[in-house]
């Protein structure tokens, strides 16, 4: 069972917001009453704005690209509160042909690093005093595993974006967070599980069971399960919070 926030009169932005994380996330943030701003880069987004509950906007938006970032969000005019969830999650193992691999790895972060960036940067001064920025960054911020190079970099380096931007805004009482999920039923994970599957030669339960076997707590997470605490940051709960990276893995990693 969720725990009861309230976000009436809040206007809550969330990007990467059509599937996964996102979604779970901006409906929590929904059903709490808040004005809701969901964006993603695929026509999905208004499909997923007519399934959550309130008066939903949706944007579609490629958040790596600046220019559309300045022009979509231009009338949006004031956010309390930022998730930046949007993210790309590929393989991109080193394969010797630079040329081949480069496109998914620059693509990559693109989107989780600069597109974070441009849509900060873009609204910044529309997040009043004492507001929030929630960045998703990943357990693999915490550790590492073969052939996702871009991803685990580009998910350690928002870590680093929110510990800069925390004491960058921290002068006016922003807070700005990381959260950093393990697995969770998403499309992208399901995806990565089976690549990491293929690249060792096992079988995907057996994948899924060292997975499981190193959590403390088994199964795996529902992107509903991630609202919770990205609305306690959001709310006066998560006030001298700031800086941080939070771990919501079943103990997969304990740091």
């Amino acid at each position: 069972m969720s725990v009861s926030f309230d976000f009436t009169g809040k206007t809550v932005l969330v990007t990467g917001a059509s599937s996964g994380i996102g979604h779970g996330v901006a409906e929590g943030f929904a059903r709490a009453g808040a004005d809701l701003i969901i964006l993603s880069d695929t026509q999905a987004i208004h499909d997923a704005a007519q399934r959550m509950p309130g008066k939903v906007r949706a944007i579609q938006c490629d958040i790596a690209n600046a220019a559309m970032v300045t022009e979509r969000l231009a009338g949006i005019d004031r956010v309390d509160v930022l998730v930046n969830n949007a993210g790309l999650e590929r393989p991109t193992p080193l394969t010797g042909e630079n040329p081949a691999g480069n496109a998914t790895f620059e693509r990559i972060v693109a989107i989780n690093v600069t597109g974070t960036q441009n849509v900060t940067d873009t609204l910044v001064t529309r997040i009043p005093d004492g507001g929030r920025i929630i960045l998703t960054a990943s357990i693999w911020a915490r550790t590492a595993v073969p052939g996702f190079s871009a991803y685990v970099a580009s998910k350690h380096a928002l870590v680093g974006l929110a510990r800069t931007w925390a004491q960058e805004l921290g002068p006016r009482g922003i807070r700005v967070n990381a959260v950093c999920p393990g697995w969770v039923k998403t499309g992208p994970a399901m995806n990565s599980l089976r690549e990491l599957a293929k690249a060792s030669g096992r079988s995907e339960a057996d994948v899924e069971a060292e997975i499981m076997s190193a959590q403390a707590i088994d199964g795996l997470m529902e992107p509903a399960d991630m609202a919770d605490i990205y609305m306690f940051l959001a709310s006066s709960g998560g006030a001298n919070i700031t800086g941080q990276a939070i771990n919501v893995d079943r103990g997969e990693v304990m740091s």
